[in-house]
């Protein structure tokens, strides 16, 4: 598992002022799409945000990556704008532009100064409802992501193990699929099939824009109102599809045997989203784990024992549904995995016997704190986090996360802890690099 979260540590009298201050307008169309503007006038940037209310859990079955695939269409070209020319025009206008696909959701947006902001209003418009999907372009495009896939999964021994975790981690719930898509399902996918699932997702009642940054609320609103107020809704009746996993009630084992230099060891447990009440304290818990140099296992594993180059925990808690809460580690040259497990289970059960201390614990939440606060000097990150929260159910939700992570005590740690992070709840998997075969001639 590569992904890696950074930390501005440092003590600052903010830690108990509210952390988003800025004012925030809603408003919502006729046509069901919201806007959510903020104003912030530190610097004269703004970014504009469309956010579409679709990913990876929404795919039909067999047809897993369509989401991703989409995404990569959307800059192919309108009858008005065609390929590539969307990004043209703004970088033209000293901008940036760019998308991702999450499990829950893909987003679109743009970076500007303010005085151009008003820019991709009609573009965002134009590609929401006319996108050209042309059957020589999604073939072309099909084989650029499964290339994707290849480079970034089957030929990294590390995300491939990832991949496999989080499949047999769900047995019935589409977080089991990886967002690029399995390549079988890939090679399935044709140009109806875009077709129709941007048409039935890909709408104003399905999606919000964030505006963040240098803007006037009253000149844009009006702007968008203009473009984004034409478009009709789909006519497509969503579902709200609630999926439930089962219970995992015996630990689950992956083995891997790929070319790679060391061994490695990925470890996953079920855990809740926010913003259940044991959402905080397990957050807090993966920085207590392996947060860093003093926490417990980096400690212990790298520094003492150093059997391991590197550990790290994560809990991944800003879903629609549930997910899982990850330990990883890679062994030290000449060291065995099997030390490496069993020194991570052994910092496990010392932390669901004896709680930590209060000073343990204030440092994971001040690390958190200092972090979330800290990405307020990006007007880019700080959509972002309206927009996670506002898929979350509400963006008013954001000032509840650090609200619950300050609540957070010793026993709190020590209970979720005993909860979660069970023997029968948890999937290992371990990767075993094996030797490169030479081919003969």
């Amino acid at each position: 598992m590569k992904k890696r979260r950074i930390f501005f540590v440092f003590i600052f009298l903010l830690l108990h002022t509210v952390v988003y201050s800025s004012e925030v307008k809603e408003f919502i169309l006729e046509n069901g799409l919201k806007i959510i503007i903020i104003e912030e006038h530190k610097a004269p940037v703004a970014t504009f945000q469309v956010w579409y209310r679709t990913g990876s859990r929404d795919e039909p079955i067999g047809k897993s990556g369509l989401s991703h695939l989409l995404e990569h269409m959307m800059f192919k070209g309108t009858q008005k704008y065609g390929p590539s020319e969307f990004s043209k025009i703004i970088q033209k206008n000293g901008g940036i532009d760019n998308a991702y696909t999450t499990k829950d959701h893909t987003v679109y947006f743009e970076l500007l100064p303010s005085d151009r902001i008003l820019l991709p209003v009609e573009l965002e418009t134009d590609r929401m409802q006319n996108l050209i999907i042309d059957n020589r372009e999604t073939l072309l495009e099909r084989d650029v992501v499964m290339e994707e896939r290849r480079l970034r999964y089957e030929d990294d021994p590390q995300n491939s193990l990832f991949e496999e975790v989080v499949a047999v981690s769900f047995k019935a719930h589409p977080y089991q699929r990886p967002v690029i898509g399995w390549m079988s399902d890939l090679k399935s996918i044709g140009r109806d099939d875009l077709y129709n699932y941007y048409k039935s997702h890909y709408s104003p009642d399905n999606a919000f824009i964030i505006v963040d940054g240098d803007v006037r609320t009253d000149e844009i609103i009006e702007k968008i109102k203009n473009y984004f107020g034409r478009v009709s809704p789909s006519g497509i009746k969503k579902k709200n599809t609630n999926f439930s996993e089962p219970e995992q009630k015996c630990e689950r084992r992956v083995i891997l045997k790929r070319e790679a230099e060391l061994p490695y060891i990925l470890i996953a447990y079920h855990t809740p989203n926010f913003p259940h009440d044991d959402s905080f304290a397990l957050d807090v818990l993966s920085l207590i784990l392996a947060g860093g140099k003093s926490s417990r296992l980096y400690k212990s594993i790298v520094y003492e024992k150093q059997i391991a180059l590197d550990i790290d925990a994560e809990y991944d808690g800003l879903n629609i549904d549930p997910f899982l809460f990850f330990v990883d580690a890679t062994a030290a040259p000449g060291k065995e995995i099997n030390d490496v497990e069993k020194t991570i289970f052994s910092e496990i059960e010392n932390i669901k016997k004896i709680p930590p201390s209060e000073q343990e614990v204030q440092k994971a939440k001040n690390q958190i704190e200092s972090s979330f606060i800290m990405e307020q000097d990006s007007i880019y990150m700080e959509a972002m986090k309206y927009g996670i929260f506002e898929m979350l159910g509400d963006w008013r939700l954001i000032n509840r996360y650090l609200e619950g992570i300050r609540n957070v005590t010793p026993e709190d740690i020590k209970r979720v802890a005993n909860r979660y992070l069970r023997e029968d709840n948890r999937t290992v998997g371990i990767l075993i690099p094996i030797k490169k075969v030479r081919s003969e001639y």
